[in-house]
């Protein structure tokens, strides 16, 4: 008979458990889970609720005594999220990020780790003990930071590329505390060497194999068609090519990183990237929940005068030295303050490095508990810190004027285009190729600063703002484009547009045709529905692929494009739900 009581079975009942209540409660309030499984960790840990199994034996199903039996999860979860960043990436790319791994990350790393060494030896650790605990607060959270600012952002593409070498320095980093500890041997530098030279010769040879085998055991899961087959064959890439870097002396991480890229550089990387997909949060939110175990809210309440001093110091000196290389990098100041604050806080790494500084003797247990009480508790507040970087970087960005188009000067007679990403660039180059004056307006500062080195005139400012709408005076434009991703906030303005200047041409980007009757209703003079217009573009293809002339391809798509758009007007204006229904039957050609 199967035995219930077994730990394995309890703690994965907890896990589970905790997943399914706490990202859809935490979604429902619009709050990052993160906290949700941090908090959980703490609550049913070995210092929450795994305190009271002795007197309360039920307890042992709703908690997790022992906090090493699930680490092993906690460490494939971060293996798979390595994994999953190495699919994002190609070794083009990284090939062109290599000043910001290794100019900028080692100056990130190494800078503020000399500054938080120097702090914490006036404080009366010695050398190695400062200088290893100093390196580890100047970790970063790969775990955290990556999902919350990707890699194709300005932001994202700055944390990343010093988070990579974070990643790639920790196996160093571990060998040299080593050497620094007490009773190290005298050949500890040897050794190091010797690892570092197996390390290079692995990974070499994973890049070898990868190009030579990968293709082939991909292709040969493909032509089965079995998800199953290609899950299986993706979690043993990302297996062997840890365990080949571990036993090389490396981390597992860097193993998982090298397997994502070399999958990333084959056609099947899609395919692989949305099967590991759930695995990935799942194990991540393992990961977290480890965290909070860690957290001991007796020892929090007891300390936490010296707990919150040292968090904020940490945050501090690592927005200091993060904000003030990447400004010298070129960064914008927005963007290099919104990177600094959200790298403030330690890493999930760094509790790795405490704990070998702990082993080599280089720090006591109770200096240990207490700074990794602060990375749990810095870990616990990073998706906040990166609301705060956002704020930050748009306040900064709002007192800038250098460079910002008068709106009086720019607004004028010409058009208006609000939205400036993918659709409001195409629409700009066009009004700029006929010699016609334009204003953009758009509130991701990255666009605006994109669009205005290639010198479009581009206002920053969020259109939510009454008052930034009436500054545009929009009476005296010549049109007014809406092409924003945003479909209740695209009715809205259309609305209001129309309800104080009735003659102003409106046209809007649609999402379909339920969305381009609203904004007709609204009192838009044209909204452009973007299934409306791929389906026409395919037909045209279709048909000049299959040799009809052009020039009636071109005559018979305007003459169905002006009769669907006269078909969603007349449902504007009619009981919308069985006519739209139509249309949209109607939208695909040749589709009943």
């Amino acid at each position: 008979m199967l035995n219930l009581t077994n730990t394995g079975f309890s703690d994965t009942l907890v896990i589970l458990g905790a997943a399914g209540l706490v990202i859809p409660a935490f979604a429902r309030f619009r709050i990052s889970p993160v906290i949700g499984f941090i908090l959980v960790g703490a609550l049913v840990g070995p210092a929450g609720l795994g305190t009271l199994v002795g007197q309360y034996p039920w307890l042992y199903y709703l908690t997790i005594s022992d906090s090493h039996s699930i680490e092993p999860f906690a460490e494939f979860g971060i293996i798979l999220l390595l994994f999953s960043i190495g699919l994002e990436l190609s070794f083009r790319r990284l090939w062109a990020m290599r000043k910001l791994v290794f100019g900028v990350g080692a100056a990130e790393l190494f800078g503020a780790g000399l500054i938080l060494a120097a702090a914490l030896y006036l404080t009366g650790l010695s050398t190695g003990g400062a200088i290893g605990l100093g390196l580890a607060l100047a970790l970063s959270s790969t775990a955290l930071v990556v999902p919350i600012a990707g890699t194709t952002s300005a932001v994202g593409r700055a944390a990343f590329a010093m988070l990579l070498f974070e990643d790639l320095a920790l196996v160093p980093i571990i060998f040299m505390l080593g050497a620094l500890a007490p009773a190290a041997a005298s050949d500890g530098g040897w050794v190091l060497l010797n690892t570092l030279g197996l390390g290079v010769m692995t990974i070499a040879i994973l890049f070898v194999a990868g190009r030579l085998l990968l293709p082939r055991m991909f292709a040969q899961a493909a032509r089965t068609k079995s998800p199953e087959l290609f899950l299986a064959a993706s979690l043993l890439v990302v297996i062997a090519a840890s365990l080949a870097t571990t036993a090389a002396g490396l981390s597992p991480i860097v193993g998982a990183l090298i397997a994502g890229l070399l999958i990333a550089e084959t056609e099947y990387h899609g395919e692989v990237e949305s099967i590991t997909a759930p695995f990935k949060g799942l194990a991540l939110g393992v990961f977290l929940i480890t965290v909070g175990m860690r957290l001991d809210l007796g020892f929090v309440l007891a300390h936490w005068a010296p707990l919150l001093g040292a968090t904020v110091m940490v945050m501090l000196v690592k927005v200091a030295v993060t904000t003030g290389l990447l400004k010298l990098s070129g960064a914008r100041t927005g963007t290099a303050t919104e990177t600094g604050v959200l790298m403030a806080s330690p890493s999930e790494t760094t509790l790795i490095v405490l704990g070998v500084a702990g082993a080599a003797g280089l720090i006591t247990g109770g200096t240990a508990t207490f700074w990794t009480t602060v990375t749990a508790i810095g870990l616990t507040a990073t998706p906040l810190l990166a609301k705060a970087g956002q704020f930050f970087s748009r306040q900064i960005e709002r007192q800038e004027k250098n460079d910002t188009p008068a709106i009086t000067d720019a607004a004028g007679p010409g058009t208006v285009v609000i939205g400036f990403g993918r659709v409001g660039r195409t629409v700009a180059d066009m009004l700029r190729r006929h010699d016609l004056p334009y204003l953009g307006v758009d509130a991701d500062i990255d666009n605006v600063t994109a669009a205005r080195r290639d010198g479009h005139p581009v206002l920053f400012g969020d259109v939510t703002r009454g008052e930034l709408v009436d500054q545009l005076k929009l009476g005296h434009a010549k049109a007014l484009v809406l092409t924003m991703d945003d479909p209740v906030l695209t009715v809205r303005l259309t609305k209001r547009v129309r309800g104080w200047v009735p003659d102003l041409p409106i046209i809007a980007r649609a999402r379909d045709a339920d969305h381009a009757a609203e904004l007709y209703k609204a009192g838009a003079t044209d909204a452009v529905p973007e299934t409306l217009e791929s389906s026409l573009q395919l037909s045209e293809a279709v048909l000049v692929d299959i040799g009809i002339a052009v020039g009636p391809v071109i005559a018979s798509i305007h003459e169905k494009r002006d009769e669907m758009r006269k078909a969603i007007k007349a449902a504007s204006n009619l009981d919308r739900e069985p006519r739209l229904r139509r249309i949209r039957q109607s939208e695909v050609p040749g589709q009943a």
